[in-house]
């Protein structure tokens, strides 16, 4: 055997979703990538605001001794600074540099947090339908993914997170605005998970954390707001990146920010830069953070993308479709109208339509189409979804 017993199981289990993305080039190169219609992926397709284009290149044109040296392990200071006084009036809480650790991105940023704070075989609590990689993340230290379902409108079930909690809990992992439903966590749920999170930390006489995950933060509808997380629980730290933001996900860059009221802080903000050093990731990309500090606030207009969901949900609503409209980042989660939802994602590839089962989400029985595409490419698509609801009607 060439490879780990682990990873080749990991491809086993995801050998489908391969299977749909060969599929899906497949239709590509015998069809045109313009006929294929692809909501496969959450890569965003707004360009970045016309300020980062400015700084980025006022920032490449300034080099001063040490720009592309070493920094250290949480980050440039100046970008720690900047996005603490930040944090401190989005979050509704006082953040200090110390309280932030730049990353490569959220997948980063969560890998450091689960490095530094899990023991083999614990446990991380996630509500589904979830992100698939967490999975892995989890798995990647020795952790052990625990996922509990959410209501009907898929918001959090405090119940079912308070029966999944056992003395080998070390976390709960939520995500808002969530991929892939776009649901936004109310302010009330969050007081429950927790209050939740204190009392049973007590009665288990450990530390609980939460973890949030959040790089669709700024892309919300309707006016909407995203509770903050770290006003509402001490041992909470946020996941983030510009990915979706400024539209800059290849560009690898998001931080961390610890709660300034965790127990055990100091130890805590130290296994954090240690992990960020060890696990490969040390530094986040050094242009990345010196452009970022400059753009704090800064976002691509989200009423581009709510345009683009009231497009494809009034369209689909109006054929018959099932769904909960999101209420932020740019996902939209229907019922698929036959119990197997590989099969009715294999259903729309037949009209050339791209979209991944919800099974793969812990989210079976629906199916998930990213709108992070033009409007052409969903007017065009349309027709197809109609076609296919009915045939299969």
């Amino acid at each position: 055997m060439s490879i780990s017993k682990n990873i080749e199981e990991i491809l086993s289990r995801s050998s489908w979703i391969r299977k749909m993305f060969e599929e899906g080039a497949r239709l590509k190169a015998e069809h045109g990538a313009e006929n294929v219609f692809d909501f496969s992926l959450g890569n965003p397709n707004l360009d970045p605001p016309e300020q980062f284009s400015k700084i980025l290149k006022e920032t490449a044109k300034t080099v001063k001794p040490g720009s592309h040296a070493y920094m250290p392990n949480t980050g440039y200071l100046e970008t720690r600074k900047a996005i603490a006084d930040f944090l401190t009036d989005e979050q509704g809480v006082f953040i200090t540099a110390e309280d932030v650790v730049m990353t490569c991105g959220a997948a980063g940023a969560l890998n450091v947090v689960l490095k530094t704070i899990l023991n083999p075989g614990e446990e991380v609590i996630t509500p589904a339908p979830y992100f698939v990689e967490y999975n892995f993340y989890v798995g990647n230290h020795a952790g052990i993914l625990k996922t509990v379902p959410t209501r009907s409108d898929f918001d959090l079930d405090i119940a079912a997170i308070e029966k999944a909690i056992t003395p080998d809990t070390r976390a709960v992992l939520i995500n808002s605005p969530n991929n892939p439903t776009g649901k936004i966590y109310t302010q009330e749920t969050l007081l429950k998970l927790s209050t939740l999170l204190t009392e049973r930390g007590k009665d288990l006489k450990k530390t609980l954390y939460l973890i949030s995950d959040e790089p669709y933060r700024k892309i919300v509808f309707d006016n909407a707001k995203v509770p903050t997380v770290l006003a509402n629980y001490p041992n909470s730290v946020i996941a983030t990146s510009y990915s979706k933001d400024l539209s800059i996900p290849g560009e690898r860059i998001g931080f961390l920010a610890v709660n300034p009221n965790a127990d055990h802080r100091e130890d805590l903000l130290a296994g954090l830069a240690l992990s960020n050093r060890i696990l490969g990731y040390v530094n986040a990309p050094a242009l990345m953070q010196r452009v970022i500090t400059k753009l704090q606030g800064i976002s691509v207009d989200p009423k581009i993308y709510q345009r683009k969901r009231d497009l494809l949900c009034d369209a689909l609503a109006d054929y018959g479709y099932s769904f909960e409209k999101p209420s932020g980042a740019f996902y939209l989660f229907p019922k698929a109208p036959i119990p197997d939802d590989v099969a009715f994602v294999q259903a729309l590839q037949e009209e050339l339509i791209l979209t991944v089962p919800g099974s793969g989400f812990g989210g079976m029985g629906h199916f998930r189409i990213a709108f992070c595409v033009d409007d052409e490419t969903i007017l065009r698509a349309l027709p197809g979804f109609k076609r296919t609801l009915e045939r299969l009607q």
